[in-house]
């Protein structure tokens, strides 16, 4: 399709969503922030309430009309998110309650069984704080040590020298697939083949590459994928940690209770197998079904679309930006998606929100939850707009124009 199709077609996207139908401090919504959370269409909050209205109940655990319903509904969602990462079997899908938990339920379980005192860890500097301190803490734990693959100054990982720290005592390499900050699309089938050489598993977080990227994780080869529902158009609550079926069979369960057990003794408990014996209690039910009803709704616009049409805004956004005195573009990679930081020159960013929120454009400012990268590019805080489905041309060109009417105010 023509610019003028994809305008047209993802201005129909945009009306799916009925948060943005609104007006911010009597201004037209736009909404960039999608990087920390995204709203949810019309499909996700109409399959939420029609599940609560016609369909709840316990899963697994009665033979009542609507238990079987609930229960079909929480299988189907698992199905369908299995196909949507390229996953043949719907058992290696467990779920969590966002990509935070899936990451420590992952870094909790495997050194007991796969790691010693000594055995090492990789990962990279420009990590979400939620893929450092769970390593963090365990290699503490366990007497391990940690690697960290540094970032170049265009805000890519340094390869060179990843492939330096393997080694035959690498046991874990944990990697971001898409920079929160930068946007950086890493090569993780790359760094997953050169850690597998190694004999290293890996673990990838996908939090903000699956609402963006075409996910294969067989063709990925990935041991760990990691991802929240919140994020994809989904409800809160719920995220999903892939495993490869064996490595999921060899981990002992986080947490115990009702749901995950084949069999209960005083002296001891048989654990069901994957995924179940990871899903102990009442499972999110309702979250679920809302996240089934979000991979649907991303299906039906096809993932390559919603990557070609993201990274035209993307590319609009960064020629705009390029174009304003004092505005620093954080990082240069040759591949990115997603998301834009930037800092001003004698603009605070909590100053340019709050003015940028006075003209109803929601941009997100801090340390992003990455307090390594940015020490790396000299910041401490900054300005963060990230797309959606929802954005388009015109959202943008009002950012910008706006940012440039925000730094004259705001430097007097």
């Amino acid at each position: 399709m023509n610019n003028e199709d994809n305008s047209l077609y993802f201005g129909e996207i945009r009306k799916q969503f009925p948060i943005l139908d609104q007006k911010i401090n009597d201004h037209p919504f736009i909404y960039l922030d999608s990087a920390a959370t995204s709203h949810k269409p019309n499909c996700v909050i109409d399959a939420l309430s029609d599940f609560y209205r016609t369909s709840y109940g316990p899963v697994y655990r009665a033979i009542y009309t609507v238990a079987r319903r609930a229960t079909d509904a929480f299988h189907g969602g698992r199905k369908k998110i299995a196909a949507f990462l390229g996953v043949a079997d719907e058992n290696q899908i467990v779920f969590t309650r966002g990509a935070t938990d899936s990451i420590n339920l992952a870094a909790a379980t495997f050194p007991q069984v796969h790691m010693k005192p000594g055995d090492e860890i990789i990962i990279t500097e420009m990590e979400h704080h939620s893929n450092i301190i769970p390593w963090q803490q365990v290699a503490k734990k366990y007497n391990l040590v940690l690697h960290v693959v540094p970032v170049t100054d265009s805000g890519e990982l340094d390869m060179a020298a990843f492939k330096k720290l393997l080694s035959p005592k690498t046991k874990m390499v944990a990697c971001v697939h898409v920079s929160n900050v930068v946007g950086t699309v890493n090569p993780v089938k790359e760094i997953t083949a050169l850690a597998h050489e190694n004999g290293a598993t890996v673990l990838i977080d996908g939090a903000q590459s699956a609402p963006h990227l075409a996910i294969n994780l067989a063709d990925i080869d990935c041991d760990f994928f990691a991802f929240s529902g919140h994020k994809m158009y989904g409800p809160t609550g719920i995220g999903v940690l892939y495993g490869k079926k064996e490595l999921l069979a060899s981990l002992p369960p986080l947490e115990t209770g009702g749901g995950m057990v084949e069999d209960v003794n005083f002296e001891q408990t048989k654990f069901l197998p994957p995924p179940h014996r990871f899903e102990a209690g009442t499972p999110q039910i309702a979250e679920v079904v809302g996240l089934g009803a979000s991979v649907d709704f991303l299906n039906s616009i096809t993932m390559p679309r919603v990557e070609a049409w993201e990274n035209s805004l993307m590319n609009h956004a960064l020629t705009q930006m390029g174009q304003i005195p004092n505005l620093t573009i954080i990082g240069n990679p040759k591949q990115r998606t997603g998301v834009i930081t930037f800092t001003v020159d004698g603009v605070h960013p909590a100053d340019m929100a709050t003015l940028l929120d006075l003209r109803g454009i929601a941009i997100r400012t801090g340390h992003l939850c990455t307090l390594p990268l940015l020490k790396h590019f000299s910041c401490s805080f900054v300005c963060r707009a990230s797309l959606g489905v929802y954005n388009n041309h015109q959202d943008i060109d009002s950012f910008t124009d706006s940012l440039k009417e925000v730094i004259k105010t705001a430097r007097g």
